[in-house]
């Protein structure tokens, strides 16, 4: 299930932000928890089942909600996570704004909308 960020959760943020390969240095990573910490208009949720194993961040623009990060733990990756995660995003925005991704996280979303209309016929 999606949980929002806290400060308390920074260090497991900061460690599954670190597997995206845009997120070249800790400097880098620093910054952008730093802005989902202060900015209104930036939301990082962490993926919790038993253990937190996925992040995904938005960015909320106008009349969209902009997906820009996404994360899962390596050793749970391929497992649907990831998708789930998605879907739980859009679930959480739908009734205020239109979801969609930005440049980085494209050929993810794109890769689970494939796998979940595949998964429905």
């Amino acid at each position: 299930m999606l949980i929002r960020y806290k400060k308390s959760f920074e260090k497991i943020a900061m460690g599954l932000l670190s597997f995206m390969p845009e997120v070249s240095d800790v400097r880098n990573l620093q910054e952008i928890i730093k802005e989902y910490e202060g900015n209104p208009d930036w939301q990082l949720f962490l993926w919790k089942e038993e253990d937190i194993l996925g992040a995904v961040g938005v960015r909320v623009e106008s009349d969209r909600a902009v997906i820009q990060h996404v994360s899962v733990n390596p050793s749970h990756r391929n497992l649907g996570i990831g998708r789930k995660m998605i879907q739980s995003t859009r679930n959480f925005y739908k009734n205020q704004y239109n979801v969609c991704a930005d440049v980085a996280t494209e050929s993810f979303i794109e890769k689970c909308d494939e796998e979940s209309a595949s998964s429905q016929l």
